[in-house]
């Protein structure tokens, strides 16, 4: 009997601790939005009082950015903690080839299960690597994840009606630089470039703990991931601001400008993978090749997801795997888009 109550106290404690975290998560997520839709419509008309448009311009997009990140930041912490709590490594060695070569793309085409942008990933990629995953295999779903999941894919297709190819083309492209990414971190990639998240146990050490496991972690991956979604927003917004849309008009005589353009304004603008596709179709001067980089490369290698990689891989991480995504990110997108489109 006296073990039965200790259980029941332990399994009762676990789930108060996840419903107080959820709820503080899913309070916060409400906050952090509220506060950034009434500085949208407050910002723009102090920053016009103030007779400084550029201000208001920096509002509109830092507030766009962080109310387009902050509801799939929040699902992808809630995965994230699930994953950690209640899956059981034993899940992913099942599911998962050993060969990391066949684990890659195995773990690229998973990506379409989660409906989430790259705020999402983040958090779920370093769950998986607590649980057991192999880096390389981690970092391809990271990079698939936002790209290619239905949702994303059905939004392209809305914003280019009658244009199947820049559907194919965007699922094509991104799978295909999340599956060369993993490779290349297995073949290249270093233990000491990559800070692996930590392990989190219950409060018992046991399955009767996971419930407080979940709790948890999720409430430090969304404090924590949700400050760098801040910082990335801002830093976002005042690029946005700075570069003028005269430079911007003057590439779109250059096939190869263009695509260099569009890939680095993918980098800056932090739009969300589920909105992209509207602004790459917005873009009507600059060539499809162009705007298919646009997609590619900004689910994978923007402001934000830099600093979200940053916080929870390390800098060293962050600087060389950005990199070289957007390069083969590019290089995929040129390849595609001269066979396909």
């Amino acid at each position: 009997m006296e073990n039965q109550r200790t259980v029941r106290r332990t399994v009762g404690d676990g789930l108060r601790i996840a419903v107080r975290a959820l709820v503080y998560a899913v309070l916060g997520g409400a906050a952090l939005l509220a506060l950034a839709t009434v500085a949208s419509v407050l910002g723009p008309v102090l920053a016009l009082d103030l007779y400084t448009p550029p201000v208001a311009a920096w509002w509109t997009v830092f507030t766009a950015v962080t109310v387009q990140g902050v509801p799939f930041l929040l699902l992808g912490t809630v995965v994230s903690a699930a994953i950690g709590a209640f899956v059981p490594e034993r899940v992913f060695r099942r599911l998962l080839p050993r060969n990391q070569a066949l684990a890659v793309p195995v773990a690229g085409a998973a990506g379409v299960v989660l409906p989430g942008c790259e705020c999402a990933s983040v958090p779920v990629a370093g769950s998986l690597m607590r649980r057991g995953v192999a880096p390389a295999a981690a970092l391809a779903f990271l990079l698939s994840a936002p790209a290619i999941n239905p949702v994303v894919l059905v939004a392209t297709s809305v914003a280019f009606p009658g244009q199947p190819e820049m559907v194919l083309g965007r699922l094509l492209a991104s799978l295909a630089t999340a599956v060369v990414m993993g490779w290349l971190w297995a073949r290249f990639g270093r233990e000491k470039w990559l800070r692996l998240p930590e392990r989190r146990t219950g409060p018992t050490g046991s399955g009767l703990g996971a419930f407080g496991t979940f709790g948890a972690g999720l409430q430090h991956d969304f404090l924590h991931a949700g400050g760098f979604l801040v910082l990335g927003a801002a830093a976002a917004a005042t690029f946005a601001v700075v570069v003028p849309r005269s430079v911007l008009d003057l590439f779109t005589g250059s096939a190869w400008l263009s695509v260099l353009l569009l890939a680095l304004l993918a980098v800056v603008l932090c739009v969300c993978s589920e909105a992209d596709a509207f602004v790459a179709a917005s873009l009507s001067g600059f060539s499809p090749t162009a705007r298919l980089a646009f997609m590619v490369v900004g689910p994978m290698v923007d402001l934000k997801l830099i600093a979200l990689q940053t916080g929870t891989f390390g800098r060293a991480f962050a600087v060389r795997f950005s990199s070289v995504t957007w390069v083969v990110a590019v290089l995929s997108s040129v390849l595609v888009g001269w066979w396909l489109l």
